[in-house]
């Protein structure tokens, strides 16, 4: 969705000004380039010992990193033939919180672990002066280990966590009692603490992890300047996240595009490609091609309006 587009195209924008980027995500597939580090790290998850490894590849500029652990892509591509988050939409998997756990913990050990040379700019570990951007509730707990383990050893000194909210619809609300999974100090659980009037998971008091990322973190971002406005509008739009986001405070950056994926002269979706001189001649073709293909009247004065969004209660 719309998280996977940003990933997509914003680190490659970012390494064009200059940045030196990394992402780092769940290995849930097989992916095509990416390649075993043999890296390997030992994390501390509920209350067992995992050890994950690092897949890599070099793309347009950014160094694409996947963790790799069998909660990721053994769940996820044999399984339950890939459903990310669930057994079914809407509902997590019993072990999301570990999941996210491992995930989070793995993306503060690859800087420091990583000894990558592929860009001809940059060589060696990122080392410990960085900015994470955590993405939505599944990164939440980055900036409190880095609070919790790394900063009392006088790690990531100048680190930064900036928190991007995507959908504040989906926050990570979890039974209060399974903030004992996470690992964190009590001194921590303010910031998870959440009450709400739904039975699901359990009934009244749980946690949050969206709630602790906005607060745990340096920074408070989102997708666009209008939604940074509506999160903090009302109880109903910031899903009642509203009054800790007035708290912290949350700036928009509108969504960009990627003009190499989104460039219809050289998409591989259309018969006619263009550009600005062209647009108008060929618009009208692609028009009768689409009516065409999905069975309405073919008649190019006729407006064709796509929506991309959606379709939730």
């Amino acid at each position: 969705g719309g998280l996977g587009d940003v990933l997509g195209g914003l680190p490659p924008a970012m390494a064009a000004n200059g940045h030196r980027v990394m992402t780092i995500s769940p290995r849930y597939d097989q992916y095509k380039d990416a390649w075993d580090t043999e890296v390997t790290v030992e994390l501390k998850v509920g209350d067992k010992i995992e050890t994950v490894r690092f897949f890599h590849c070099y793309k347009r500029g950014v160094d694409r990193v996947f963790v790799d652990h069998p909660l990721f892509l053994e769940k996820v591509w044999g399984k339950t033939a890939s459903k990310i988050y669930g057994p079914i939409t809407g509902v997590d998997f019993k072990d999301n919180q570990l999941r996210f756990s491992l995930l989070c913990q793995a993306a503060l050990e690859a800087p420091r672990v990583l000894n990558l040379n592929s860009s001809k700019y940059f060589s060696g570990p990122y080392g410990e002066e960085v900015v994470f951007v955590a993405n939505d509730w599944h990164t939440a707990l980055l900036p409190c280990y880095l609070k919790a383990i790394y900063k009392p050893k006088g790690m990531y000194k100048t680190a930064k966590v900036a928190f991007c909210i995507h959908n504040i619809a989906y926050q990570g609300r979890f039974a209060f009692a399974d903030f004992a999974l996470l690992n964190l100090p009590d001194k921590f659980k303010s910031s998870f603490d959440f009450i709400d009037g739904y039975d699901k998971p359990v009934k009244g008091r749980k946690i949050n992890w969206m709630k602790a990322g906005i607060l745990e973190s340096d920074k408070v971002l989102t997708v666009s300047p209008y939604y940074a406005e509506e999160l903090v509008s009302s109880v109903e739009k910031g899903v009642e996240l509203d009054n800790i986001i007035r708290k912290t405070g949350i700036q928009g950056i509108v969504n960009g595009m990627d003009v190499q994926e989104w460039n219809p002269l050289t998409d591989k979706y259309t018969t006619v490609k263009y550009d600005a001189s062209t647009v108008a001649d060929a618009k009208p073709l692609l028009k009768e091609a689409l009516q065409a293909e999905v069975g309405l009247p073919v008649d190019r004065d006729i407006p064709v309006i796509g929506f991309i969004g959606r379709l939730e209660e």
